[in-house]
């Protein structure tokens, strides 16, 4: 995932986000170092209390001191020891220290704690919607210059690459998760062997997924029943955008490892400008060129090598303190299981809930043409209201990893609070204007069918109660995947879907064949099963009276 630039000694890469670094100077062997404070204002319980005679420095060369590991007697969670010394190590000059420049990379472990989550998310919400744009720009595009078999092949085709990207995003949680806690305990060499994992790891997955989609391309269109009119520009589509899993893997990696630092605007920079390229190619190979889906197809694919491309430039030429050598690419079972026992729960959820999408649409064009096309569109309203949970989702899990890896576990507490409060408000205020102005938003997609609109605002009334509850467990799945726990955000996600939200979807269709409200209703309530089971993992294991333990290595 980044640019390798080959030395005498040893291959390095530059990861992080853009800071100015500063250079340590020589210290001779035979003068000690100026003892340097490493206090900060946190809880009271955060941290234990360190006797001052313990502080003494000692000379230049020799090894890296750090504190002995402590379990918070908050919360009993455990914390390695932290390095305070930025020198080399004395018999291997390879295995540099933690260094300070990270203090000014994304620190998410000081600060006001209201802005420094804004700060973070803001830019991950652009993220999420500039990609959804460019989604929406494939289809708008196809649509103008071709009939409704290649709009068809778009439509399946991209419900089933965005299938892959979500199972991919998910994995990758366990790379942010594992970085941030680095981060925040200032171990960098650590954060250095993850990025080097996660390269190993991902590669591997990339090769795998690309040959097991390419192979499998026909039987999935076939277990969709795509429209045999739209078969062959289907298969050009998803055949195409397959082969390019390896950038898609790629690109969210490196997301990935500047989420773990800190750094959302980066990633922002690299979607928009892939999504201008996205739109100007399918501009020229389906209106130019004539091309089709298959012209959608190959915009996509290489609009998003564009944006991996602009990330390894940036990442070789930005001066970013961060340094990935050969010996972090050697293979290390302990760090490549924290990256997995944190990633595949959450990408297993991901895929389970895409399939339950998929479930629901299947009972809901059982219900007739003007049924199904409203669920549609108040689907496709609700994934961009859902956009600010979620990158809310992703603020509470990088702040809450790096405050775990830094002991501030009160801080952790209150991002989670603070995350569940901003949530509760936004989706309130979607709530009340779905409930004002919910006929009108369905009829900006169907302005000529009142029966769709009908059933639209029908759905949407009930439906975007979920947003002020969705987001209540968005935050807990956030919190609990920082502490290592993301066996609970995919516990109760699979409960919420296979217990309340299908069986719910479906019973409605029954009792009330000819009302959208009650099939609504299912979302919110197993958001609200979600949110039972959340409290009650959050009391059991993160209470003072049952805390918990975070593993470590």
């Amino acid at each position: 995932m980044a640019h390798a630039s080959n030395t005498r000694h040893h291959t390095a890469v530059a990861i992080g986000p853009d800071r100015t670094t500063s250079t340590v100077g020589q210290v001779s062997a035979t003068h000690p170092v100026k003892p340097v404070s490493t206090s900060r204002t946190t809880e009271a319980n955060d941290t234990k209390s360190t006797d001052p005679k313990s502080t003494n420095t000692k000379p230049a060369n020799t090894k890296p001191t750090c504190t002995d590991a402590n379990t918070d007697a908050d919360t009993g969670i455990h914390t390695e020891p932290t390095h305070t010394t930025d020198q080399a190590h004395p018999q291997n000059p390879e295995q540099t220290a933690p260094s300070r420049a990270h203090s000014n990379t994304g620190n998410l472990t000081h600060g006001p704690l209201i802005p420094t989550m804004l700060r973070f998310s803001i830019p991950y919400l652009i993220t999420c919607f500039l990609q959804s744009c460019y989604e929406l720009a494939d289809l708008l595009i196809v649509g103008r210059f071709n009939g409704a078999d290649s709009v068809s092949a778009v439509s399946t085709g991209s419900q089933m690459t965005h299938l892959v990207t979500v199972t991919i995003v998910g994995l990758t949680t366990g790379v942010t998760m594992t970085i941030s806690h680095a981060i925040g305990a200032k171990r960098m060499d650590k954060a250095q062997r993850q990025i080097g994992q996660s390269i190993r790891l991902f590669a591997l997955v990339a090769i795998i997924a690309t040959i097991i989609l390419a192979i499998c391309a026909d039987p999935l269109l076939r277990l969709l029943a795509t429209p045999p009119e739209a078969f062959s520009q289907a298969h050009d589509y998803v055949t195409i955008c397959f082969l390019g899993t390896p950038f898609i893997v790629a690109y969210n990696v490196i997301s990935a490892i500047f989420r773990g630092f800190g750094d959302s605007r980066h990633p922002m920079y690299f979607v928009a400008l892939a999504g201008l390229l996205n739109v100007g190619l399918d501009l020229a190979f389906i209106g130019g060129a004539h091309m089709q889906a298959a012209g959608a197809a190959l915009a996509t694919v290489i609009s998003q090598a564009f944006s991996v491309m602009a990330a390894l430039i940036y990442l070789k030429f930005a001066n970013t303190g961060v340094r990935v050598r050969k010996a972090d690419l050697a293979y290390d079972w302990a760090g490549t299981r924290q990256i997995l026992t944190i990633g595949t729960p959450i990408a297993l959820q991901e895929l389970f809930i895409q399939v339950s999408f998929i479930v629901i649409t299947a009972i809901a064009n059982g219900r007739g043409l003007e049924i199904s096309a409203s669920v549609g569109i108040v689907e496709k309203i609700i994934s961009f209201l859902f956009l600010a949970p979620s990158a809310m989702l992703s603020t509470v899990s990088v702040v809450t990893g790096q405050n775990a890896g830094a002991r501030q576990h009160s801080r952790s507490k209150t991002a989670l609070r603070y995350g569940i409060t901003m949530c509760v408000v936004y989706g309130a205020i979607m709530c009340i204007a779905s409930q004002i102005w919910g006929a009108d938003i369905v009829r900006i997609f169907s302005p000529d069918d009142e029966t769709v609109v009908r059933y639209g605002a029908q759905y949407l009334s009930s439906y975007s109660f979920d947003c002020i509850l969705a987001g209540v467990h968005f935050c807990f799945s956030g919190f609990f995947s920082a502490y290592g726990k993301s066996m609970y955000t995919f516990a109760h996600n699979i409960a919420s879907v296979l217990l309340v939200r299908i069986p719910g979807a479906y019973a409605a269709s029954l009792l009330w064949p000819d009302n959208l409200f009650p099939m609504g209703c299912a979302a919110p309530l197993g958001s609200l099963l979600s949110i039972l089971i959340c409290s009650a993992l959050y009391y059991l294991r993160f209470s003072k009276r049952h805390p918990a333990a975070i593993q470590t290595e």
